[in-house]
């Protein structure tokens, strides 16, 4: 934690539901807003880090494909296309309110190998000391770990990339942003009734029979995957929340503590959550 003990260093995932429209085009309204949020948030003393999906979406809009790309090499050169502009925008969009971003592109061995894992540490102390942002998303350019999942034994998905990240820059606070609003008890998209769970101190088995299938057509990630977040974030001893990130203001609540979306409490400090 910064020196400052209200000041929170948070890693925020978004995903690219949450990044383009129902059509696959780029909402900029949504980035737009997100960047003015995560501005604002640094400009109150936070320390940011975007983990930000979306690439393959972007490219394969910006490249005016009718649909998204089934082959692997296709699917590649879609992500250095979408990630080429994404970066563009995010400069454009954090440079209005006079903030500095910086891509970084990982792979599986980046996290998973000791010595370069501390060089990444390193590299986010750096930037974060000098009040940049990091934007951080898998290298789909070089790494089939996330478009052909399973392929890797450490990523495979932004959910999971964005806990490694919260644990190498040892975070206070991971933030998924989603098209849904938290974790429920049952499907809310087929289940009236469904529950949102606001608070959880444990991945039980049972938790992960409620999580559903892949998200949309335009992401790669489900409930599963924010569920294997959650678990690699609380065993750093971070707390994670699921929230929907068309409320994108609702940043501020949950930085303050309050109850948004689904809070994983880390079971270490006994399900009191740090933040």
């Amino acid at each position: 934690m910064n020196e400052q003990a209200n000041h929170l260093r948070v890693v925020i995932k978004v995903g690219t539901s949450t990044l383009t429209h129902d059509t696959g085009r780029l909402n900029f309204h949504s980035m737009e807003r997100l960047s003015r949020t995560l501005s604002d948030l640094q400009g109150m003393g936070h320390q940011i880090i975007l983990v930000s999906s979306g690439a393959i979406g972007i490219g394969t809009s910006k490249l005016g494909l009718v649909r998204r790309p089934t082959q692997l090499r296709m699917k590649q050169a879609a992500a250095a296309v979408g990630q080429c502009m994404m970066m563009h925008l995010y400069d454009k969009m954090f440079g209005e309110y006079n903030r500095i971003v910086a891509q970084i592109l990982l792979t599986g061995e980046d996290v998973d190998e000791p010595a370069r894992a501390a060089h990444l540490t390193s590299t986010f102390e750096a930037l974060l000391e000098m009040g940049v942002i990091p934007v951080v998303n898998e290298n789909d350019s070089v790494s089939s770990a996330e478009i052909e999942t399973g392929r890797c034994k450490v990523l495979g998905d932004n959910d999971t990339l964005s806990a490694i990240v919260a644990r190498l820059c040892r975070a206070d606070l991971l933030v998924l942003l989603s098209d849904i609003d938290g974790l429920y008890n049952a499907d809310p998209h087929e289940n009236p009734d469904a529950r949102l769970i606001s608070r959880v101190t444990e991945v039980t088995p049972e938790l992960r029979e409620m999580a559903g299938g892949a998200g949309t057509w335009r992401g790669t990630g489900g409930m599963t995957t924010k569920l294997d977040a959650a678990a690699i974030a609380m065993e750093a001893g971070i707390d994670m929340v699921i929230t929907n990130g068309a409320r994108m203001e609702a940043l501020y609540d949950i930085v303050a503590g309050k109850d948004v979306g689904t809070r994983f409490c880390p079971e270490k400090t006994g399900g009191a959550c740090k933040v």
